[in-house]
């Protein structure tokens, strides 16, 4: 894969990963689907190709995808955690994975 077709690349990935962000923000569960599919299409794209140098333009837009990828993870998960506790506390149900107590109770008994 040149430099180029890379840039290019990795200029789709960071306008996806943005898509997301704001898809995320919005709770636009077509986006984040969306958002996805897009985001393993160009995976696929970045591993189907051979680089053998990368230029500084390259390793800045790369290293921006990282970030980003790892804010929108970190977003997610709040979402995630956020549902969570919502419907334990409709249900008074406790959480599935409590391993703080588990774990203090299996090395008290030892």
């Amino acid at each position: 894969m040149s430099n180029a077709h890379l840039r290019d690349t990795l200029r789709q990935m960071l306008a996806v990963l943005e898509e997301e962000r704001q898809a995320l923000a919005g709770l636009d569960l077509d986006g984040i689907v969306g958002a996805t599919h897009d985001k393993n299409r160009l995976c696929g794209t970045l591993d189907a190709g051979d680089v053998v140098e990368l230029d500084e333009e390259c390793r800045a837009m790369l290293e921006t995808a990282r970030r980003l990828n790892e804010v929108n993870r970190q977003v997610r998960n709040i979402i995630a955690a956020n549902v969570s506790r919502r419907l334990d506390a409709l249900t008074g149900a406790p959480q599935l994975y409590r391993a703080g107590g588990t774990y203090a109770l299996t090395g008290s008994r030892a």
